[in-house]
């Protein structure tokens, strides 16, 4: 222990981050190991990076932005059934898992516990779990196998969710054998001086990655390992909030495999020219997705001469990896984006700090950011009230939130 506390204390020194053991005395001695191990886990250089990154305005004046190719699942016509003759056979052959980013809570929405526990308001009262399992299983039953379903939490909300589960006999589910759950990254958040900031439980305030961290989190969580132990060669990543959400779509995989692509991904064409969604493109000759923020509000106006919007498709997090690009892209380290948040922490006379203004950065990585490390992709054009309704706001801000959410769920399974 005083070997390991002398080994941290030089280490704040040289990064001028010594206020993080002002209140060590007052920790048992159960915290004091773990705000110590907290402390040599991070990486103060790359903390220094972060924080020199929100000092500086983003350019994007030097990039090449194209519109990006897509398919519209509903006018394939013959070939429609020939991406799906793909796409049923490696389903039927298990080459499929699923994963659910799960790592929020329902702060927003004015509920108490992890997002996915959430009740939309159905007259069945199922929560946002259960109507995601009963899709996957319903699935499932179609080709005669049992989809592995692979559930990213936080460390904030890990142990409620895995009560929730048990609570729910894990719908049907095995633990261990075909339900699985992995622990998402963090990252400290920190002060505008750069000050790693302490939170309210004495330890280092952290937030969690962006879901820019699922690819890290699977590989060294083992869950790439465990996959292919289920001989699992594609993996479609979705959020736990959109109750549309389908996981199982052989179109899009027969897309995949038949474009001998890496990466497919469903949209959904912008409600308006200046709707706020990100939208895939080709950056520098390369797939990204671009913010509406990035563009001119002229090319977000553009037209083919179809009269379809050329920057129209909007990126949904619903999107199909092989498990070598999965494995690819978690060993290489994705940018980080800077959030301005309100936070609560102790500060260096160890009171309690309640801002009512943002205070705080955390950081996050950004899935599509790791669009560009492939070739070419696949974009599969979907329906919105067939596959986009999300929960993300509290019914007050009347869209994406549990009431929009509520009716298009009614109105797609014909509830009502």
């Amino acid at each position: 222990m005083n070997n390991t506390l002398e080994e941290v204390k030089s280490i704040l020194r040289k990064y001028n981050q010594e206020h993080l053991l002002n209140h060590i005395d007052s920790l048992d001695e159960n915290k004091k190991k773990v705000l110590l191990n907290q402390i040599l886990d991070i990486d103060f250089e790359l903390i220094n990076s972060l924080y020199a990154n929100t000092k500086k305005d983003i350019e994007f004046n030097n990039d090449k932005i194209e519109p990006m190719e897509y398919l519209d699942k509903y006018k394939l016509n013959e070939e429609f059934k020939y991406y799906e003759g793909i796409g049923k056979q490696a389903i039927k052959n298990g080459k499929l898992a699923a994963v659910t980013m799960a790592g929020g809570q329902g702060t927003r929405l004015g509920h108490l516990g992890p997002k996915g526990t959430y009740d939309i308001g159905l007259d069945s009262h199922k929560s946002l779990f259960e109507l995601l399992s009963e899709s996957l299983k319903e699935e499932g039953k179609k080709y005669g196998v049992t989809i592995p379903w692979f559930i990213m939490t936080s460390r904030e909300n890990n142990e409620e969710t895995l009560k929730f589960f048990e609570k729910n006999k894990f719908f049907g589910y095995r633990k261990d054998k075909d339900i699985f759950f992995f622990i998402q990254g963090e990252l400290p958040m920190i002060d505008t001086e750069g000050k790693v900031l302490v939170g309210e439980d004495g330890l280092i305030k952290q937030a969690a990655d962006g879901h820019g961290g699922i690819y890290e989190s699977l590989v060294k969580s083992g869950m790439t390992e465990k996959m292919r132990q289920l001989d699992v060669e594609w993996v479609f990543i979705g959020g736990v909030d959109n109750c549309l959400v389908k996981m199982v779509d052989p179109v899009l995989m027969g897309v995949a495999i038949d474009k001998n692509v890496t990466v497919a991904c469903k949209s959904i064409v912008k409600a308006n020219p200046h709707e706020k969604v990100g939208v895939f493109c080709k950056r520098n000759g390369r797939p990204s997705v671009i913010e509406y923020s990035e563009i001119s509000s002229d090319m977000a106006e553009a037209v083919d001469a179809n009269g379809e919007l050329l920057y129209g498709e909007s990126h949904i997090l619903c999107n199909l990896f092989s498990i070598d690009a999965v494995e690819r892209m978690g060993a290489t380290p994705l940018p980080y984006h800077s959030a301005y948040k309100k936070a609560k922490y102790i500060d260096s006379e160890g009171n309690l700090i309640v801002p009512d203004s943002p205070n705080a950065y955390k950081f996050e990585a950004f899935l599509f950011d790791a669009f560009g490390e492939v070739d070419d992709m696949a974009i599969l054009r979907v329906k919105r009230e067939e596959e986009f309704a999300p929960v993300k706001n509290a019914d007050d801000a009347g869209v994406d939130c549990p009431s929009t959410a509520r009716d298009l769920y009614e109105k797609f399974y014909k509830l009502k």
